[in-house]
């Protein structure tokens, strides 16, 4: 892949994803085999007036390594230098910044109790920062291929050749493979913005899903709780692109308001395990059963993360007709996957789509319907047949989705 290109593709994440501004910080999480375009970004971030950038480098070999023979207690604990960190993000706000190459296998055959309690743990100790820095910094997440990830979409191709294959189809899907990614996404999160303000106008209540594979689940929402898609803004007042690539127009659902069952239509790389061929049954909002060809003790460890994690926290509306879905490929990561199709997640909600979010506490935000989480998981559920239809305030019916795309 041409270094220019790259270049452009590393400017577009610091420039739109994270829309760095002078004088801050950013922390930066990336694989080590990833280095040379770490490095990149890296230099852009500080083209860009950064005044640190912290690399938070990460290995798929040696997490696999302490997993397998460390105890969970020790994998859980929490060092001095760990609580420092969390503090100075809460303090310092820095742009959050991850570079996805993960192996969708990477952690294949390890004990997913084990890892859940580690999480689990992990995320309590550091809940007050992580809850005091909620909606006041920009962060992004962007693609780059990592080696077992490029053979597992291309397991045809050399291992050289995956990579650049994958390279290509990253670019593409970012709207970055003519190296104007800056400009592309101007425009594309315009197109995003109609659609929501559309949305937004019906004042919809519940969403009926039906496809012939068997979905057929109905959603309760939150009046005036909004669609949003594309850049958001935060408590800063700073406008920015979390998802690069993304494709969707999302809102929380009203927890507790869920009902029917739901067939995922991709696979789901889930902490370094496949789920693969899975359902998920709901009653009164709650998942209630599931079934996987493939993956299932992955998946039901989803569901006792918290008290939350087997609760919805997001509904995205994505064309099946969508740019990456027509790439034909199966990217075996959640990023690209749920912007191929439409999704839902199970876990946290997102306060900032509650009508003036800021006039409210994070405890208050939750009582109103919006469903609290350590997790987020999102799968996906859009066919090429799926139908979605809307009821608004006023009892009216209006077709969202016909045939898997849009219906306006």
């Amino acid at each position: 892949m041409k270094k220019t290109l790259l270049k452009k593709y590393a400017e577009l994440i610091v420039k739109s994803g994270i829309a760095l501004k002078k004088g801050q910080s950013v922390y930066l999480i990336a694989e080590t085999e990833i280095e040379d375009f770490a490095a990149m970004v890296v230099e852009e971030c500080y083209k860009a007036g950064a005044k640190k950038v912290f690399v938070n480098w990460t290995s798929a070999k040696t997490n696999k390594i302490a997993f397998k023979r460390s105890k969970k207690e020790n994998l859980a604990s929490i060092l001095p230098m760990d609580e420092a960190l969390m503090k100075w993000r809460a303090e310092e706000l820095p742009c959050l910044l991850s570079l996805t190459s993960r192996d969708p296998d990477g952690m294949k055959g390890m004990d997913m109790g084990k890892m859940a309690y580690v999480q689990k743990v992990r995320y309590q100790a550091f809940h007050e920062y992580i809850e005091a820095s909620e909606n006041k910094y920009q962060w992004c997440i962007a693609g780059v291929p990592g080696a077992a990830w490029a053979k597992k979409v291309f397991p045809e191709l050399s291992k050289k050749a995956a990579i650049e294959a994958l390279w290509e189809a990253i670019l593409k899907t970012s709207r970055a493979d003519d190296g104007n990614g800056v400009a592309n996404w101007e425009a594309h999160d315009a197109d995003l913005k109609k659609r929501c303000d559309y949305l937004n106008s019906l004042r919809l209540k519940k969403l009926h899903y039906t496809s012939s594979n068997g979905t057929d689940f109905t959603v309760g929402l939150i009046l005036g709780v909004i669609f949003l898609g594309g850049g958001e803004s935060n408590l800063k007042g700073a406008y920015y692109q979390p998802n690069i690539p993304s494709e969707e127009c999302f809102t929380s659902p009203m927890k507790g308001e869920a009902e029917g069952i739901v067939y995922a239509t991709k696979p789901l790389s889930y902490q370094g395990q496949l789920i693969k061929n899975f359902w998920v049954k709901f009653h009164e909002g709650k998942a209630i059963d599931v079934g996987a060809e493939q993956g299932e003790e992955a998946l039901r460890s989803i569901l006792t993360m918290d008290e939350g994690s087997a609760y919805l926290g997001e509904c995205a509306f994505v064309p099946f007709d969508s740019p990456i879905n027509n790439t034909g490929l199966l990217f075996y990561n959640t990023l690209f996957d749920e912007n191929a199709a439409c999704h839902l997640a199970l876990g946290r909600g997102f306060t900032n789509l509650y009508p003036d979010y800021e006039k409210y506490t994070e405890e208050e935000i939750h009582s109103f319907g919006i469903n609290q989480s350590m997790s987020h998981v999102d799968f996906m559920i859009g066919s090429e047949d799926l139908s979605i239809i809307g009821t608004t305030e006023d009892g009216k019916e209006v077709a969202i989705f016909k045939d898997g795309n849009w219906a306006f």
